[in-house]
């Protein structure tokens, strides 16, 4: 098992052979069990980029909006909406499974599980930093042959306030014969560039960040509504969303997100899936926007956990109506926090597990 690390990842982890089977992934992977590292660059959150996100996202909470309505509620500036760490978690995990966690292929990993821990709000303007880790890993061979591993991040901003700490389960297959057929949809639709700049190294981590322990602040309640307002058992207003191939090529882009089976028919017929599937974190954030219309401030997340259980498929000449409901699973009077549980469906499925989110209310 290696440690926490200094240096650039590549230049610490050892390589592995292109040719390396499934079970060599496997004990290579699990050998980074532990190992931590920090993006090279801090990511700037920009006053636009905040409400595109929130397009994406169907998110039309005035604080991601408007400068008058997130100051009224208390806040420094505009505020990403829940779901926004997505942006900056592409970024940290193209570097990690490039640089750390090799031999797998980004479209063959599937996110099952979220797990989001709020300190504080993302704001306009914040400089975030993020610590990486492989937190765990477990190789499967039945009734297939298939990794589990959680990737955690934990965000800080310029100041050294915790910002968020989050936690990825991935599904991965490592070692798999690609049908030509597939290459050459893959070849025909992935983005071709001829060279990517280069940043600078503008974070320089101090030695024993990493082992600290998990930040444990929480989030004010900002315009959050009256704890003593709510009831155990009280619904949310039922709430339905549209996605089409447009939202999802929109998703992808403000994402950054070049997988794709979000928006090629070719792809995915060649991987035989049976359709374009809409994004996780896509999906993940609309449930957000309808938790935020109710609570009354999407800064009052403290946690918010989703598992995903069935894919949302999204055709190319019609919508799919994602649709939300939810109820007060349970009130705590001592901290004025509750814990709401959510529904999601689509197209007849439940396409969420357990889903929860954790507010702070006044």
């Amino acid at each position: 098992m290696l440690g926490p690390q200094t240096g650039t990842p590549s230049e610490l982890i050892p390589q592995l052979r292109e040719d390396a089977t499934p079970d060599e992934v496997a004990e290579h992977t699990a050998a980074l069990v532990g190992y931590h590292y920090t993006v090279d660059d801090y990511y700037e959150i920009g006053r636009e980029e905040v409400r595109k996100h929130a397009l994406a996202v169907q998110d039309a909470h005035p604080v991601h909006w408007s400068e008058k309505a997130a100051l009224a509620n208390g806040h420094r500036g505009l505020v990403a909406a829940p779901t926004y760490i997505g942006v900056l978690g592409i970024v940290a995990q193209r570097k990690l499974f490039e640089e750390v966690v090799t031999g797998y292929d980004l479209w063959q990993i599937m996110q099952t599980d979220q797990r989001l821990v709020y300190h504080q709000p993302m704001v306009v303007g914040d400089r975030l930093v993020c610590d990486v880790s492989l937190d765990s890993f477990r190789h499967v061979t039945s009734p297939e042959t298939i990794d589990l591993m959680v990737t955690k991040n934990v965000i800080w901003n310029q100041r050294d306030e915790p910002v968020m700490t989050t936690w990825t389960s991935l599904v991965a297959r490592a070692g798999l014969e690609v049908d030509p057929a597939l290459a050459e949809s893959l070849d025909h639709v992935m983005m071709k560039f001829p060279e990517i700049g280069q940043v600078d190294k503008t974070v320089e981590r101090e030695g024993g960040r990493y082992n600290l322990p998990d930040p444990t602040e929480t989030p004010d309640p900002y315009g959050a509504i009256d704890f003593d307002t709510l009831s155990v058992g009280q619904e949310l207003p039922p709430t339905q969303f549209l996605l089409t191939r447009g939202n999802l090529a929109n998703y992808a882009g403000v994402a950054a997100d070049p997988n794709p089976i979000h928006f090629s028919d070719e792809v995915v017929k060649a991987a035989g899936l049976d359709g374009v599937v809409a994004h996780g974190m896509q999906t993940m954030g609309l449930g957000a926007a309808f938790v935020s219309e109710f609570i009354g401030d999407p800064g009052a997340f403290c946690e918010y956990n989703v598992r995903f259980t069935s894919p949302v498929y999204v055709p190319a000449d019609d919508s799919v109506a994602v649709e939300f409901t939810g109820k007060i699973k349970s009130l705590d009077p001592e901290t004025r926090r509750g814990t709401i549980a959510i529904v999601a469906r689509a197209g007849g499925k439940k396409i969420f597990g357990r889903a929860i989110v954790v507010a702070q209310f006044n």
